[in-house]
């Protein structure tokens, strides 16, 4: 008897620790999503032209929680920077972001590694 091969491992462009959050496109969903990115855009004071990313994200590490809000943005001076909320989209509220001040502490330095973005 043959038995069927097992089905392949999903890849994840965030890194094997990570996989794109549930997938959901529902209308609460997106507007969370563009929600969280307009408080980005505000409390960093980021142009049209700057860049924001953001995505929920589902973590199959132990002791990691099941999903989280992974935040990027480039700015002008074409540094990244990140940060993570570690709660479903639909539940971030502004007071989660960092405070504006932070802005230059969210920077990734060149050449460093990250799986999520």
């Amino acid at each position: 008897m043959t038995t069927a091969p097992a089905p392949a491992e999903e890849k994840s462009p965030a890194g094997p620790n990570f996989r794109l959050g549930t997938q959901r496109k529902s209308p609460a969903h997106r507007a969370a999503l563009a929600r969280v990115k307009a408080w980005v855009r505000a409390r960093f004071k980021l142009s049209d032209d700057d860049t924001i990313l953001v995505a929920e994200l589902e973590c199959v590490v132990p002791g990691c929680p099941p999903l989280e809000t992974v935040i990027a943005f480039w700015t002008e001076d074409t540094q990244r920077r990140h940060y993570k909320i570690f709660k479903p989209v639909e539940q971030v509220v502004e007071d989660d972001l960092p405070p504006s001040w932070m802005k230059n502490a969210l920077i990734v330095p060149e050449g460093t590694g990250c799986d999520c973005c």
